[in-house]
């Protein structure tokens, strides 16, 4: 044809460029319905020679192989970017085959976030708070709330960190509605706009549900030390004897009823701690202790030292480091499901650790990595939080 070195090698871009738009296409939607559909990758040398194939024939089709072209570095230059786009297109539908979601629902595109209208922009990731709208509905099986407390949850709001997928948001406000009002059963589902519905159910006995079969509730008229509270273990002299117990609820004669620090249902609690003075203690000890508490009067009440709380030092020593912690749940399908520790090598790929693996309430602290994970597991997993975020999306 009579075209210099330079020229021929542009129009070989360009030919390359014209006929390598469909195979590309064509290899783009191989890799990833291969690997969507199938979890492994195709070949990328055969995917390659089918690019090849296909541009032959829609050039042939063009009417731009005639002999002048063949017999000139053209055709070189164009099946070499056909091969470039092909294996590129294959690569990158291969990537998104393995990172695209098995399963969408309506919950899956709803978990992640909330309108930033609704984000108050205090501190580093900002707040919301978080309302009741609507009616407070009932959970079947259970009797209906009252109307007092269906009034008050509805005027009230929580704050939390606007940073929160919506799942962990809607798990913190259950948490928070069961312990602030001891709901025997509690759903939340909350909107991207920080509006949450509500259904709950009443309380069951609060103080009969905190006591083991095999222990009683005794109250004892005492002296109450300052800054008593719930959960606080302690000891009475009786006679020769000790009987120790754990607090269940502890008023002194200067408070008031709703000053509390535990109520067995009938008040709120406003104070965290006794203020301290003669009092009454109703505490848990075991049914044996039960009868010798009841019949000799206790001389005295000592508070028995628990020491430092391990697991409170392991959470400050996490987060001195920047780590943070996390419960996740393995679901159906998930590229953890059927692997082992060792396959998945999480801590190469996520930048993660799993501390524990809890299946059918079996814990198993420190796992090997020939631990098989399977739906339904629960992993308790450190890192930091954009590590954790990532992982969070390969276990759901």
């Amino acid at each position: 044809m009579g075209y210099s070195l330079p020229v021929e090698l542009l129009l070989g871009l360009y030919l390359g460029a014209l006929t390598g738009v469909v195979p590309a296409l064509v290899a783009w939607s191989l890799g990833f319905v291969f690997r969507y559909v199938t979890g492994v990758s195709l070949p990328g040398f055969a995917v390659v020679v089918l690019g090849v194939a296909i541009a032959g024939v829609q050039g042939g089709l063009l009417g731009l192989l005639e002999p002048p072209v063949v017999n000139s570095p053209i055709v070189v230059v164009g099946v070499i970017v056909v091969m470039l786009a092909t294996q590129y297109a294959h690569a990158k539908g291969d990537a998104m085959g393995a990172s695209f979601p098995r399963r969408i629902g309506l919950r899956r595109l709803r978990e992640h976030r909330l309108s930033s209208d609704v984000i108050e922009r205090v501190g580093r990731f900002g707040r919301v708070r978080v309302t009741v709208a609507g009616e407070i509905g009932d959970i079947e099986g259970y009797p209906p709330l009252s109307d007092d407390l269906r009034a008050k949850l509805r005027e009230e709001e929580w704050t939390f960190p606007a940073d929160l997928p919506l799942r962990e948001l809607e798990s913190r406000l259950a948490d928070r509605l069961r312990t602030e009002h001891d709901f025997a059963d509690v759903t939340v589902e909350i909107d991207a706009t920080g509006t949450a519905t509500v259904s709950a159910a009443p309380p069951e006995g609060s103080l009969s549900r905190r006591i083991p079969s095999n222990r009683r509730a005794v109250s004892v008229d005492t002296l109450v030390p300052t800054g008593l509270a719930r959960g606080d273990e302690v000891a009475f002299t009786v006679a020769d004897d000790e009987v120790t117990g754990t607090v269940l609820s502890a008023k002194t004669d200067s408070e008031s009823t709703d000053d509390e620090t535990a109520g067995d249902g009938e008040s709120v609690s406003r104070a965290p701690t006794t203020t301290g003075g003669d009092g009454r203690v109703t505490v848990s000890v075991p049914r044996a202790d039960a009868t010798e508490l009841l019949e000799d009067e206790p001389l005295k009440l000592r508070v028995r030292s628990r020491g430092r709380r391990s697991e409170f030092q392991l959470v400050n020593l996490l987060k001195q480091a920047g780590q943070q912690f996390r419960r996740m749940s393995i679901r159906a399908g998930s590229d953890l499901d059927g692997a082992t520790l060792g396959e998945t090598r999480v801590r190469d790929s996520y930048g993660v650790a799993i501390l524990a693996v809890e299946r059918d309430d079996d814990w198993t602290v420190a796992p090997h990595g020939t631990t098989v994970l399977a739906d339904g597991d629960d992993l308790y997993v450190a890192g930091p939080r954009t590590a954790l975020e990532r992982f969070s999306e390969a276990v759901g």
